[in-house]
């Protein structure tokens, strides 16, 4: 993708949201320079600092440690599980802003594509079977089937922001430059490793169960060549967890 339009998907995300009132000046510099490191100085920077730079930026964005940033409350907090708390779906525009800044640089990158395999299709199918079961286990969460209403809106927040921006993160750019730099396992275990660690804030249980969920989606990534598929078994594993789960998490 050219970079001037590479540039217009940050772009359009600042401007809706100044325009809605969630962005604020500073948080447009903050935009601003997050699409200068991503789409600017990668060829301008030694590899290992640009990748250590972006990473800090985006986790940071991500984490919502950048001022100017109020989400949008999409939901009003609801009862989805019997046995969780109450959840409120907000639109986070500064993940968001991660997201759509990823996916610029993304679409800039060579993406050689492999031949579909048996282990794609082995590690989608032992991925949606082992994660839920293991969260089961732990009893992080119960079996608590539901149709939750406007799912569509979920769906739409979940896969368009958090799973877009996860998965651009650790498996595009930081499983991608730890493959090249480490080898492929010791790479994805790195990756898998990183992945968990940022679950840590919810417990120590549930980062183990996103561990396995981010190993199954860096081995996917590595074996096809193609982030979507990361990001569809990303989205698949969450919409689960929605449709037949407790929701968020089980409260003790």
């Amino acid at each position: 993708m050219p970079l001037h339009l590479g540039l217009l998907l940050p772009a359009l995300c600042l401007a809706v949201g100044f325009a809605l009132g969630h962005v604020q000046p500073v948080a447009l510099a903050a935009g601003a320079m997050l699409a200068s490191l991503l789409l600017f100085a990668e060829q301008r920077l030694p590899n290992a600092l640009w990748t250590i730079l972006s990473l800090l930026a985006c986790i940071a964005l991500a984490a919502h440690l950048a001022p100017g940033f109020s989400a949008t409350v999409l939901w009003p907090a609801r009862l989805l599980s019997a046995d969780a708390a109450p959840y409120t779906l907000r639109l986070s525009w500064d993940k968001l802003l991660v997201g759509s800044t990823l996916l610029a640089w993304w679409l800039g990158q060579k993406q050689p594509n492999k031949a579909f395999s048996t282990r794609v299709w082995l590690t989608a199918a032992l991925t949606l079977l082992v994660v839920p079961l293991l969260a089961l286990a732990l009893e992080l969460v119960s079996w608590q089937p539901k149709w939750p209403q406007d799912l569509w809106l979920w769906l739409a927040v979940n896969l368009g922001v958090t799973v877009l921006a996860e998965e651009l993160l650790f498996r595009g750019l930081l499983q991608t430059r730890l493959v090249s730099w480490l080898g492929a396992w010791a790479g994805i275990g790195l990756t898998t490793l990183l992945f968990a660690a940022v679950h840590l804030p919810f417990s120590p249980l549930f980062a183990v169960v996103a561990g396995i969920a981010g190993l199954g989606y860096g081995l996917i990534f590595h074996y096809s060549g193609r982030i979507s598929l990361a990001i569809a078994l990303h989205g698949a594993v969450n919409l689960l967890h929605l449709l037949l789960l407790s929701y968020p998490l089980r409260v003790a």
